[in-house]
């Protein structure tokens, strides 16, 4: 691959200097191999501006949505950057080009009933007689799973990492090592505490992953669940709920977590806390809901408002 040795040490940096994740690693190398791919044999180390225009216009004609044109035109301004940074070369050719705007779209939501519906969907499941007891735990663990997500709004890569000490710790608040190993609190709710703690007193019954580290294990090489198969689960419960199983994923349920603390009066700041956001720009797109409940506020308590 044309992007060699000048790749591995800028990944190196990012795991080294700022502390990226695996995750955050792998979609950088994808990116920038992607791009060396559109060079052909010309090595990316030595593009110009006039390549990475072409590749972006390439982008558009594959279909790549402006918010994937962006993540990757930004792969590769921190790519030269580096190389810049390093003496390896003496311009930066993305220094004046700019993504794509952004279309204004909403993120998609859950609203609290059909949250209810289907967390309600997961206990009762957890409740009906099973044929092993591999699908007891599964079973609980779903439960489990989407019980904390709602409570806490964790990014899915998150979720599934949390350490099995999480659930044995007798406390409301839980220690969370987000992007780039910046660390937060978030609060449980009861009924997360009190789902985290049967999982874990199932597995221990059932004497299964007794010495995983992990409070969502699995046999794969991660050693805990992936993004993948929680998503696909999911999807399943969803279904059973009687839900479009289509507009269900971790990520709603983030957005879903989001929006109904909002409605019921929470800061926008706080919600950022608890998020995860470095910015507050990231979490101003749940302005749509601070807009709502200030129209129906406005409605309710102007007495202006209740003139025919």
């Amino acid at each position: 691959m044309a992007t060699g040795f000048d790749l591995e040490n800028f990944l190196e940096m990012l795991a080294a200097e700022r502390g990226a994740a695996d995750n955050t690693l792998d979609g950088y190398r994808r990116d920038l191999e992607d791009f060396s791919g559109f060079l052909g044999g010309k090595k990316i180390a030595v593009a110009q501006s006039s390549d990475v225009s072409a590749y972006l216009s390439d982008l558009t004609r594959r279909g790549f949505a402006e918010t994937s044109q962006a993540r990757r035109l930004s792969a590769l301004k921190q790519f030269f950057k580096f190389l810049y940074s390093e003496g390896i070369r003496q311009d930066d050719p993305t220094r004046t080009l700019s993504a794509p705007k952004k279309r204004g779209s909403l993120p998609k939501v859950m609203s609290m009933d059909e949250v209810d519906r289907l967390i309600e969907c997961a206990r009762v499941e957890t409740e009906t007689p099973q044929r092993s007891a591999a699908a007891r735990l599964r079973a609980q663990r779903m439960y489990t799973l989407i019980e904390v997500l709602y409570a806490t709004g964790l990014r899915v890569s998150e979720l599934v990492a949390l350490p099995v000490r999480a659930a044995l710790r007798d406390t409301r608040l839980i220690e969370i090592k987000g992007k780039g190993g910046k660390e937060r609190l978030v609060p449980l709710s009861h009924a997360a505490q009190a789902a985290m703690k049967d999982y874990v007193g199932l597995r221990s019954a059932e004497g299964a992953f007794e010495k995983s580290p992990w409070l969502f294990p699995s046999h794969g090489n991660s050693g805990h669940l992936t993004r993948q198969h929680f998503a696909r689960e999911l999807k399943d419960l969803a279904t059973k709920a009687g839900l479009d199983a289509t507009k269900v994923s971790p990520h709603v349920l983030r957005h879903a977590f989001a929006s109904h603390l909002l409605q019921n009066g929470a800061d926008l700041r706080v919600v950022q806390q608890l998020l995860g956001h470095a910015d507050i720009s990231t979490t101003q797109i749940y302005t749509h809901v601070l807009d709502e409940r200030l129209r129906e506020l406005v409605e309710s308590a102007h007495p202006l408002a209740q003139r025919e």
